[in-house]
């Protein structure tokens, strides 16, 4: 029987495929020839080229495509790694399910597919949905019209609804679907003020980018020829309103891992819960990273997986401080729930562990070190008292 991760990840891409969309596997964690970017870190980074028009950019006969994403930010300019363990929803890993148009379908099909998806599909209630659209966009506001009363239709004039790739460029209104979860939403790391932005009330869970223009340099904006459609929708937040959650940590695909985490926790009475969340989220992305051959080391990417890997570690010191090595063993626990739709994190799971375990040793070995020079001054300024 499948869980409910694979079953939301194979519905959405089938539904997409079933709409003429091509099925196209999720790209590395680490940008091909994009030195812009340190880790991939939405859906639309590998069809960047296409997105431009650009020859070769391996999608050149494609005008229709669809993916579930693997994404990493943590580091550069996407960074919530220091997040992680204490809001509701961050995470250094997640996966990004996009359906995407090469001057091919707009507005009106990609409105329509995404409410389809989520009202039809996965049967989540209308009287629970808002959207949100570019103040001046009207035709998707016609659109949403269609689908959903005017009262739930929330005009927002900032950028948060308006995607640049830069100063100048493609460009083009947003329009983003919000879950709510009700007054009686759980706060953790959030707030009820608002509507979009960080809010434990509502939950964005379906972005579209709607890119029509093309910014100049004088501050106008020329329709463009070719109109793209750029979705995305975290897997991670949709498996937590489909299993009646408002926590992405309280979801079956982050438990099942924590569970495992467990049998190492030798605290007694003490029920803080974050250090279960952070390894829970950072053995996800250190099994990823590995897999697509990022290292720990000194320098760019190496660095940033040696703080989640030593940051995972400081953690699990607060749940086991005698146990010594054992975060590599939570390899498997990825594997067991992500292997079906990634086989090579199976096919490569020992040599993921060699190197997470290797950092162990190193980590905890200048740890104790560490311990040893403190008591020593410890022990001095005893003595200089006495």
């Amino acid at each position: 029987m499948q869980n409910t991760y694979q079953q939301i990840r194979d519905e959405f891409l089938n539904f997409f495929k079933n709409k003429g969309c091509e099925i196209i596997k999720s790209s590395s964690l680490v940008p091909a020839g994009d030195d812009s970017l340190l880790f991939t870190n939405a859906g639309m980074n590998q069809f960047k080229d296409r997105f431009a028009g650009l020859p070769n950019s391996g999608f050149d006969n494609i005008s229709r495509a669809c993916s579930c994403q693997k994404c990493v930010r943590a580091g550069g300019k996407h960074n919530d790694l220091d997040n992680v363990g204490y809001t509701n929803r961050h995470h250094t890993f997640f996966e990004m399910l996009g359906n995407f148009s090469f001057g091919d379908y707009f507005k009106e099909e990609a409105i329509t597919w995404a409410w389809e998806f989520i009202t039809k599909n996965l049967q989540l209630p209308k009287d629970k949905l808002y959207v949100t659209v570019y103040h001046t966009d009207d035709e998707a506001i016609e659109l949403w019209k269609k689908h959903i009363d005017e009262n739930r239709i929330i005009k927002i004039s900032t950028d948060d609804n308006f995607w640049t790739m830069g100063d100048t460029g493609p460009c083009g209104p947003c329009s983003e679907i919000f879950y709510d979860f009700g007054e009686n939403a759980k706060i953790r790391g959030g707030n009820m003020t608002g509507f979009v932005g960080e809010n434990d009330r509502y939950m964005e869970i379906w972005n579209l980018v709607f890119t029509q223009f093309e910014q100049m340099t004088d501050g106008t904006r020329k329709p463009l020829k070719a109109k793209n459609i750029d979705t995305g929708s975290g897997l991670e937040r949709l498996i937590t309103v489909i299993e009646g959650k408002t926590d992405t940590y309280e979801t079956s695909l982050i438990q099942s891992i924590i569970n495992d985490i467990k049998q190492y926790d030798k605290r007694k009475n003490d029920n803080n819960d974050v250090p279960l969340r952070v390894i829970a989220d950072h053995i996800r992305a250190m099994t990823f990273l590995i897999n697509d051959g990022v290292l720990p080391s000194n320098l760019g990417r190496g660095y940033v997986m040696r703080r989640i890997i030593r940051r995972a570690i400081r953690y699990a010191h607060q749940l086991n401080k005698e146990k010594g090595c054992w975060l590599y063993n939570l390899t498997s626990s990825v594997c067991k729930i992500m292997g079906q739709s990634y086989p090579e994190i199976i096919e490569n799971e020992k040599q993921i562990q060699e190197v997470i375990k290797r950092e162990e040793e190193l980590f905890l070995k200048t740890l104790d070190k560490g311990m040893n020079i403190l008591n020593d001054v410890i022990e001095k300024m005893e003595k200089i008292k006495n």
